[in-house]
This record gives structure tokens, C-alpha cells and sequence, in this order.
């Protein structure tokens, strides 16, 4: 039952904050209609970076307690959150060089 409620849980965490980041990120984004058509890149950018907080400090206070609880590594997660700039700057970048 705890596993039922903590994936219910990573999906609630993932859906509201992937909302209000995305609602932040679009207002950007609609500068103009170039950037528009790659918002999909700055998706990925985002639940990159809620994967990587989710992993590093929200599992460790859901109802979850089993094996396989441990943080990303210094390398990876360094690594995931430099990937996920570029993406959310990648659709601005793109807009810019096709103007």
C-alpha cells in the first residue's frame, strides 16, 4: 500500500509542480511563435529537473521506506542539471538563430 501511495504521490508532485514551472516557462516562451513551436524541449528540461529533486530530497520523505533509496550521484546529478538548462534555454536559442 505504501508503494501505491507514494507513486501516487511522485505523480501528484510531478503534475502540479510541472504545471507551475510550465506556467512561468510559457509566458517566456511566447515571445514569439518560433520559440512556441519548440516549447516541447523546455518540457523536457523541466521534469529533468524534477527528477533530479525528487531523487536528491523529496524520496526521502514520502511513505516509502524500502531498498534503492539513495541520491544520484555528484557527477550525475551535476551533469542532469547542466542538460537541463540547455534545454529550457534551447527554445529561446533556436527562435533567436531563425529570426
Amino acid at each position: 500500500m505504501k508503494v501505491v501511495l507514494e507513486l501516487l504521490r511522485i505523480i501528484i508532485i510531478f503534475a502540479i509542480l510541472g504545471v507551475v514551472a510550465w506556467l512561468l516557462l510559457g509566458e517566456v516562451y511566447a515571445i514569439n511563435t518560433t520559440i512556441q513551436k519548440y516549447q516541447w524541449i523546455g518540457a523536457i528540461g523541466i521534469y529533468t529537473l524534477l527528477f533530479v529533486f525528487y531523487r536528491n530530497k523529496l524520496q526521502f520523505s514520502g511513505w516509502y521506506k524500502g531498498k534503492g533509496r539513495e541520491k544520484l550521484p555528484k557527477k550525475i546529478t551535476v551533469t542532469l542539471i547542466c542538460v537541463s538548462i540547455v534545454l529550457l534555454a534551447a527554445p529561446i536559442i533556436i527562435g533567436w538563430m531563425k529570426c
